[in-house]
């Protein structure tokens, strides 16, 4: 099945529109698609859970969204404005994508706390003028962020570890604690790269349910996972990644019950 989407156009609801977006390595003298002219339109509100292969492009093109892989080509609109063009300000869109990796990234030589404040406590203290900003102005953008780092910490049950450092935590509770180091910047979408993949079978659950409480309240999300029970019950639409190429798109229920592509019926073969 062709990539075929290339005509889209966006309006109010369009979150994110990506628009022929490729990514190419040089394998010797040839050129190889990491992602081969791929569009697609993510709405506010919408949950994208994007299944493949191993190698098929699905975590190239998470991490294009917001920049960490510079594309070849193509256009990534985020609320209109394309963050493929070098002259955009990329740090200022990147204030309202929130990212969680497979390997949490927590700073092992800061707190709990500290980690969730991190980004908040700079990003609003350069705003306010950097070295040169009020004290009483430092002193009050550290006091809410520290509000809303421990109202957060309560939201997953995990008050009690603010002042602890990451070194003594499950893998389950680190990868919880990144979710709302995420939530602590209200990004307007969060981006997901496999984040249950390095965890114990047993912590799985613990994640997901984060995720699923996010998703009802309301977030725009996009998930690579392989977990495919949240990608039925959680997403809003399905997208199959093989060879760089959006293969199928559809529904849950359409997606799983009545794939169209032949490399999709033979995946979900292997991993149903």
């Amino acid at each position: 099945m062709e990539n075929t989407n290339t005509n889209i156009s966006h309006n109010g609801e369009d979150l994110l529109v990506v628009k022929d977006l490729c990514k190419t390595f040089k394998n010797g003298k040839k050129t190889v698609y990491a992602l081969d002219h791929v569009s697609n339109v993510i709405k506010k509100n919408e949950k994208v859970v994007i299944i493949g292969p191993s190698g098929s492009g699905k975590s190239t093109f998470l991490r294009c969204l917001n920049c960490m892989e510079d594309p070849t080509g193509g256009s990534i609109f985020f609320e209109g404005e394309d963050l493929a063009d070098m002259k955009v300000d990329i740090n200022k869109h990147r204030e309202h994508i929130g990212m969680v990796f497979q390997q949490f990234n927590l700073f092992n030589n800061k707190t709990v706390l500290q980690n969730i404040m991190l980004a908040p406590v700079y990003i609003r203290t350069k705003k306010a003028g950097g070295l040169f900003a009020p004290r009483s102005v430092k002193k009050q953008i550290k006091a809410e962020a520290e509000a809303k780092a421990r109202e957060l910490l309560a939201r997953i049950g995990l008050e009690d570890k603010a002042n602890v450092y990451p070194s003594t935590l499950s893998g389950g509770q680190k990868q919880r604690i990144a979710i709302i180091r995420a939530l602590a910047m209200n990004p307007k979408v969060m981006l997901f790269d496999e984040p249950t993949s390095a965890l114990d079978p047993e912590m799985v659950g613990e994640v997901l349910q984060v995720m699923k409480k996010l998703a009802d309240d309301g977030m725009t999300m996009v998930v690579v996972t392989h977990e495919m029970g949240f990608a039925r019950q959680v997403a809003s639409k399905v997208l199959f990644i093989d060879d760089g190429i959006i293969k199928e798109e559809a529904e849950p229920e359409e997606f799983f019950t009545n794939p169209k592509d032949a490399r999709l019926q033979d995946f979900l073969s292997k991993v149903l």
